[in-house]
């Protein structure tokens, strides 16, 4: 992961996440959630707010003490914070929504060792402030939940005929591999593969209009 040390304005930061630095499709960071909590659009949904309130707390926290945390403690002192926020939406998951928590608690626990949190707090919230900082981890959190849901929504659609777990009205033929962790891979490969195309496509006409202008 390419480490910021240049200090961005916050509307810099939450675009760069969004798409230039978007942790999936750019760097393929984090691609385990997608593989496992992406069959139901309702399940991926609440993972995805976890996550987003996980990095965007995490980041403004860091940021707000960075200048207090000494330098040898300092990872340590980044995965406490994380794990502070996450043990909030265990609970959150746990008493506004039981089933759902049942399913996707193991792997709302594994948010506090994912990489992307711990990466955008090691490369931009230690090093920027607050306001920038937030608008990072919440670009960060939006930009990954964007590609959960995208490969959500395929695979509920063609493994389960349903969205949101309600019927769609037009009879689909249901793929068995579109509810196994295959169907999450091939499918998130496909969205990464648009993704880059559509990347190379928006940037390629500036490279020719630098080479030609040198």
């Amino acid at each position: 992961m390419a480490m910021q040390t240049e200090q961005l304005g916050p509307r810099r930061a939450l675009s760069n996440q969004l798409w230039q630095e978007n942790p999936v499709f750019r760097q393929v960071l984090g691609i385990c959630s997608a593989l496992a909590v992406t069959n139901l659009l309702v399940n991926t949904g609440l993972m995805c707010l976890g996550l987003i309130w996980t990095t965007t707390m995490s980041s403004l926290t860091v940021s707000l003490l960075r200048n207090y945390t000494p330098q040898r403690v300092r990872i340590m002192f980044s995965v406490l914070i994380i794990a502070v926020y996450v043990i909030m939406v265990d609970i959150a998951l746990r008493a506004f929504f039981p089933m759902v928590h049942r399913d996707i608690a193991a792997y709302v626990g594994l948010i506090v060792t994912n990489c992307i949190v711990l990466g955008r707090i090691e490369a931009f919230a230690s090093r920027n402030r607050p306001l920038a900082a937030v608008c990072d981890g919440l670009g960060a959190g939006l930009g990954y939940s964007a590609i959960l849901l995208a490969v959500a929504t395929v695979r509920e659609l063609l493994g389960f005929g349903t969205l949101f777990g309600l019927p769609v009205p037009v009879k689909l033929h249901q793929w068995t591999i579109m509810v196994t962790p295959p169907g999450a891979f091939f499918v998130l490969a496909v969205l990464v593969w648009i993704a880059r195309s559509y990347a190379i496509r928006r940037e390629s006409p500036s490279d020719d209009a630098g080479e030609e202008g040198n």
